[in-house]
């Protein structure tokens, strides 16, 4: 059976997973690509170096953002949602962000090889010592579709 997703459903997709694809277009070009980010009921939260995501998105700021949940090829729960870009400079901003990703990410990572040195930093001032840029998409349209087969 295929269908569509309730809006608590929805959040719940959003809630729950930890990589998403944005969607990016700017000068002609279309951009999609995994990050990894934490999900607040508004906003999705992320975290990456300068390069092609970021320069597309201060262009363009309106995104496109999708997240899966693939149990198999006949059951699995898909939202795609459009928001807005927004970079955070100020430290206070930074902060919120990082500790949204920080609270959601450490506890899923399995090695120590995984936790990034910058992400580490012994738990005082990571802000201070986070490097790149950190941003949030505020989600403005939501929408999800599933396939569920016994």
């Amino acid at each position: 059976m295929l269908g569509d997703l309730k809006n608590s459903q929805i959040e719940h997709v959003l809630y729950s997973q930890v990589i998403g694809r944005i969607g990016c277009h700017a000068d002609g070009v279309t951009y999609v690509v995994p990050i990894t980010y934490a999900y607040d009921g508004t906003y999705i939260y992320g975290h990456t170096k300068e390069g092609m995501k970021i320069s597309i998105m201060r262009k363009n700021p309106n995104i496109c953002f999708e997240v899966d949940i693939i149990d198999t090829m006949s059951n699995w729960r898909s939202v795609i949602a459009w928001g807005e870009f927004e970079e955070l400079k100020t430290a206070e901003e930074r902060e919120v962000a990082m500790d949204k990703l920080l609270d959601r990410i450490l506890p899923i990572m399995t090695g120590e090889t995984t936790v990034q040195h910058a992400m580490r930093d012994s738990h005082e001032k990571h802000i201070d010592a986070m490097q790149g840029v950190v941003y949030r998409i505020k989600l403005t349209k939501k929408t999800g579709r599933y396939e569920k087969h016994s």
